[in-house]
């Protein structure tokens, strides 16, 4: 089993994040709990990748079109910190 560890600001954004998103985030976290990364890779929905440039060592699962989990896995000790769950921003900067 692995374990969850959610970043304390994730709290304070799920509450005002669409309960459509918060039904899949929990589906999200189930998945992970059971399988772990690899699970999440079986599902195509959630097309998880590993980030480049200065998110390196992170990864994003796709919760819809627009929100994303952005997520640190420690395999070495079996657990996962979630770090954002946050609307994807397609502009450039």
């Amino acid at each position: 089993m692995w374990e969850i560890y959610e970043h304390r600001n994730v709290s304070k954004r799920l509450k005002r994040t669409p309960q459509e998103i918060l039904k899949r985030y929990e589906k999200w976290k189930d998945i992970v709990e059971v399988s772990g990364p690899e699970g999440l890779k079986l599902i195509k929905g959630f097309r998880d990748e590993a980030l480049k440039g200065e998110c390196q060592g992170h990864r994003s699962s796709r919760l819809n079109q627009q929100y994303r989990v952005i997520y640190r896995v420690e395999s070495d000790k079996l657990f996962v910190l979630v770090m954002e769950v946050t609307p994807h921003d397609y502009r450039r900067k």
